[in-house]
């Protein structure tokens, strides 16, 4: 967190009205003092403080920083403008969102909270009403401004979290308000109804006002443009109340935190890590096991993703599960070890997991449970009556160790720019998301996480990676390419002319600009590029694992879509069981691209295989890269991070000791001037020893 006083901030979500009990707060705050925590976040609900117009109750809230600055603990107050107090949907009727199907939503109770004021029982970042309603919009503002100005300068404050898990309801809002806003924003981008006629292909607009949002998704522009706006609108409200906190309090920090949700939920719900981070001082993000499932690539996957999208910002793990989680749908039917009971060993390597990934604070999303509501009990490392467990015990550990003045060159150091980056262009997600809403298809998440974990469990260190970033790297991976602009097209036949090495998978830019297939594919000029021209095509990925392809005599499960080809200046490198050629490389300027004709992302996804594992390791060999560090055991995960000094984590998320062989670039071996674990582990001369659910953290010599 910047401007933090803390050398890295730990702690938990401690009061969300009406929990932990008023007479407990004392003794919680002192008991979190001793065991090294050093931040609480609060939830500010508008819902339980403006209980009528112009009359605020901050009783609870004094006394929470209070007890904050009488403790050495810093506070972080998240702002829920979102939960609209109930006194308003009687007075604004209009300003309540509206669903795609026309129902009006209303205040329910929260599952995290013991109050109303929510627009959504699932917890997503909606509220009931619309701040494209003047009148509400100047309420919440009036609000936020008297938070902020109340709080300005206390002691106990750090900061303001402007956004909880940064996203919004996937079919709101089709309001008056809002639909005055998106015609207007239309007006913006298209000027006028002819400039907009052919591209929407919809010619009997006479006015602004007969345009209505689609209630249904197709795969046309008019799909792309309402998610562009919703996303653009949500987020500027995003800057509205960023905006309104500095003006009344120019110096807290500002901070937020999304759900590492690009992957899933970027074009449907908004969850824009890449957006989200750039407008605050300090991002993070909520993961929880219980929900996600606790296989090691998830315990990393989004500290990577939100290192990627933080673009060399602090960035903290938010929320972090803590305890266990009853009754709730993601957990029916999994395995009790997977997230659903955390035992101390799991809050252990999942916490380390995040740090290793570059993380530098650490929040628990419940300091003790919940008593009362669908998440009672749930996520806390101490009891119901916030007396100690073995959970907060270990937590406790992990906080003061953090913070020792020894560990301050270890926290400091940043994670080292990966071997290789994993393409994300968000054009990407939108048109799978139009394009596969009608049979229910997952390709790109599949394509996504399969490409991830293909790198992830070759100890391939990964960077995610956007096109205004792609000057960093030397060689870029992209999954499941199937939508992009001509702009962008030309920015990344620029970058392999210029000498990067371009790893594609089918269909590159199949659809252009709008949504619009390319009568030569692959499409936009990436015929050239590639070296070939498309012989055939096949969409049909509820059966592409039937077919397979071979590189360098690998046999490999396709995935998604299948293209073969015909050479152009290419060199054929592999082909389906038919014999149609699959996979060709070709030298494009000073550059080298490899064009694979299915999607071996997703078939790596859906189950791995040695032959699968092994095809990501060959795609480096290919792109003649030397791995910055290798680890002769594939059951632990290996991370380097530099600032003063160099320090090499090897995290062991099994249930077993785990031990192996560390070699830094061209197998030189890795020596330590110190090596740290908690429980018993070794290291010397490149060999470790590390125990179940533990970690080693490696100063290497210079």
């Amino acid at each position: 967190m910047s401007s933090s006083s803390k050398q890295v901030p730990f702690g938990a979500v401690y009061f969300r009205k009406s929990n932990p009990p008023r007479e407990d707060w004392t003794r919680d705050y002192g008991i979190a003092a001793e065991d090294g925590l050093n931040t609480f976040r609060h939830w500010a609900m508008w819902n339980a403080i403006e209980r009528k117009p112009g009359v605020f109750d901050w009783g609870d809230y004094d006394r929470q920083l209070d007890l904050a600055a009488e403790n050495g603990i810093q506070t972080i107050i998240a702002e829920f403008s979102m939960t609209t107090p109930d006194w308003m949907v009687r007075r604004y009727p209009d300003a309540v969102q509206v669903r795609a199907d026309g129902s009006r939503l209303c205040s329910v109770m929260g599952p995290s909270s013991a109050t109303a004021g929510f627009g959504m029982h699932n917890g997503s970042g909606s509220g009931v009403m619309t701040f494209n309603h003047p009148e509400v919009r100047e309420a919440a503002r009036n609000f936020l401004t008297e938070l902020a100005s109340r709080y300005r300068g206390h002691p106990g404050l750090h900061g303001y979290d402007v956004w909880n898990e940064c996203n919004y309801g996937d079919d709101i809002d089709y309001s008056e308000h809002t639909l005055a806003a998106y015609r207007d924003w239309l007006k913006d981008k298209y000027g006028s109804l002819d400039e907009l006629a052919p591209i929407w292909q919809r010619y009997s607009y006479a006015d602004w006002d007969d345009i209505e949002p689609p209630r249904v998704l197709y795969p046309y522009a008019e799909g792309l443009d309402w998610m562009h706006f919703r996303r653009e609108n949500n987020y500027e409200q995003m800057q509205f109340r960023i905006d309104t906190i500095k003006a009344a309090d120019p110096d807290a920090a500002i901070i937020a935190h999304g759900v590492a949700g690009f992957v899933k939920d970027m074009a449907s719900r908004g969850s824009d890590d890449w957006l989200a981070a750039s407008k605050v001082d300090t991002y993070g993000f909520t993961w929880i096991q219980a929900r996600q499932g606790a296989q090691p690539w998830r315990n990393f996957f989004p500290s990577d993703l939100v290192r990627g999208a933080s673009r060399g910002k602090p960035f903290w793990h938010a929320e972090r599960q803590g305890g266990p989680l009853w009754m709730q749908s993601q957990v029916l039917g999994r395995d009790k070890e997977d997230g659903r009971v955390a035992q101390p060993g799991d809050i252990r390597v999942w916490s380390m997991s995040s740090f290793a990934g570059g993380a530098v604070g650490m929040m628990n999303l419940r300091y003790r449970p919940l008593l009362n509501g669908p998440l009672f009990g749930a996520f806390g490392s101490y009891g119901m009556d916030g007396s100690r467990t073995p959970r907060s015990d270990l937590v406790s550990g992990i906080a003061k160790w953090a913070n020792a003045p020894e560990q301050k060159n270890l926290f400091e150091a940043q994670a080292v720019q990966g071997d290789v980056g994993l393409l994300v262009v968000p054009e990407v997600q939108e048109w799978d998301y139009l394009l596969s809403a009608e049979g229910g298809f997952d390709t790109y998440q599949a394509a996504m996480f399969g490409a991830y974990k293909g790198f992830f469990e070759n100890n391939i260190l990964v960077d995610w990676v956007q096109l205004t970033d792609i000057d960093k790297y030397r060689v870029l991976y992209f999954p499941y390419p199937i939508m992009f602009r001509q702009e962008q097209a030309d920015q990344l036949s620029q970058w392999v002319a210029d000498g990067g090495t371009l790893i594609c998978e089918s269909c590159p830019g199949y659809f252009g600009d709008h949504g619009q297939v390319g009568t030569v594919q692959p499409n936009m000029g990436l015929d050239k590029v590639f070296g070939v021209r498309e012989d055939e095509v096949e969409f049909m990925p509820d059966i592409a694992e039937r077919d397979q392809f071979d590189f360098e005599g690998l046999p490999l499960t396709c995935g998604g879509f299948l293209q073969s080809y015909t050479l152009t200046t290419g060199k054929a490198k592999g082909h389906f069981a038919d014999g149609r050629l699959a996979v060709v490389e070709n030298n494009h300027g000073k550059g080298r691209a490899l064009i694979i004709g299915s999607n071996p992302s997703v078939a790596n996804h859906r189950n791995v295989t040695p032959d699968s594992r092994a095809f990501f390791r060959k795609l480096m060999d290919w792109a003649g890269i030397t791995l910055q560090v290798t680890c002769s055991n594939p059951r632990v995960q290996v991370r380097l991070q530099e600032g003063e000094g160099r320090f090499l984590w090897i995290v062991n998320p099994s249930e077993t000791t785990q031990a192996g062989q560390i070699s830094l670039g061209d197998g030189q071996l890795a020596h330590a001037d110190w090596h740290w674990g908690e429980q018993s582990g070794s290291y010397g001369d490149g060999q470790f020893e590390v125990a179940a659910k533990d970690v080693i953290i490696v100063r290497l010599k210079d």
